[in-house]
């Protein structure tokens, strides 16, 4: 049986934080400790881990090293795997510069605009292509991930178009739903709506101001 959403995307979060228990010094970690930290039970992590073929120790817990090392291993594909981006704009261009050489096994190789002055050019180190080179592009490179960052009145013509080149899983930053067909993976990234959740909870920990002073 495949592994849930959630517990793909659990794992990824302790390969951060183990990576940062990395770069801290440490050589061990308990599993409610990775538990406080990622915000599951010690219990979750044990389960989780489990399913990596990776054992702790009652006395020390984890060794870090081993346990990132599974993780990357099951997570991870054995080559680099390439990325397009659509929509060069303010969000596609901080994307482009926030993935450079931050993921090995990721990379965003192939950009992608219908605005005529952003195409044929070099962006962050990536080639932007016009819309129409899409296709073509996408085949020859062999890719497979596209992150989406057009307007939401783009956002479904350019879902179709990168479906019809290959694409299997996308990352949509669009503020808009997007209808794929089955073996299509889409991860919705709603910034707008994750603000507001934001700012709900943290209203509710806001004292209201005091009356008359007091």
């Amino acid at each position: 049986m495949p592994p849930s959403e959630r517990t793909i995307g659990r794992l990824s979060l302790y390969r951060r934080l183990l990576k940062q228990a990395a770069a801290a010094g440490h050589e061990h970690v308990y599993s409610h400790e990775l538990g406080a930290r990622a915000g599951a039970t010690a219990c979750q992590v044990r389960r989780d881990i489990m399913g990596l073929g990776c054992a702790g120790s009652p006395s020390r817990g984890y060794k870090v090293k081993t346990l990132l090392d599974r993780i990357e291993f099951y997570l991870d594909a054995p080559v680099v795997e390439r990325v397009a981006l659509v929509g060069v704009g303010n969000l596609g261009r901080a994307i482009l510069s926030f993935f450079q050489r931050r993921r090995p096994k990721l990379e965003i190789t192939a950009a992608f605009d219908s605005d005529p002055w952003k195409t044929n050019r070099v962006v962050q180190g990536v080639r932007c292509h016009a819309m129409a080179e899409l296709e073509p592009v996408v085949r020859e490179q062999g890719i497979r991930l596209a992150v989406l960052t057009v307007p939401a009145a783009a956002a479904q013509e350019a879902a179709d178009a990168l479906v019809a080149a290959g694409i299997t899983g996308i990352l949509s930053f669009a503020p808009a739903p997007l209808r794929v067909p089955l073996g299509v993976f889409v991860e919705d990234m709603d910034l707008a709506m994750s603000l507001e959740k934001v700012a709900y909870f943290a209203r509710r920990h806001v004292r209201a101001p005091r009356r008359g002073g007091k």
